[in-house]
């Protein structure tokens, strides 16, 4: 759980942009969407190849592209 500490006089909405920038850096967010909805393992696995196959592809064009 983020934990943002208010200094005195400090105004509202810079304690709400600590505590926005707080759970995006503890992926509370991607988390939350992660958990949406059930995804059975069949379809995670499939994702999972998807991805392998998109960063290899990725890795393979960036060896490949002169610098």
């Amino acid at each position: 759980m983020p934990f943002v500490k208010v200094r005195e006089n400090e105004p509202f909405e810079n304690a709400l942009r600590k505590f926005k920038k707080q759970c995006e850096r503890d992926g509370i967010l991607s988390e939350v969407k992660k958990r949406e909805h059930y995804d059975k393992p069949s379809i995670k696995k499939k994702k999972k190849t998807i991805a392998a196959r998109k960063k290899a592809a990725k890795s393979k064009s960036f060896k490949m592209s002169p610098r």
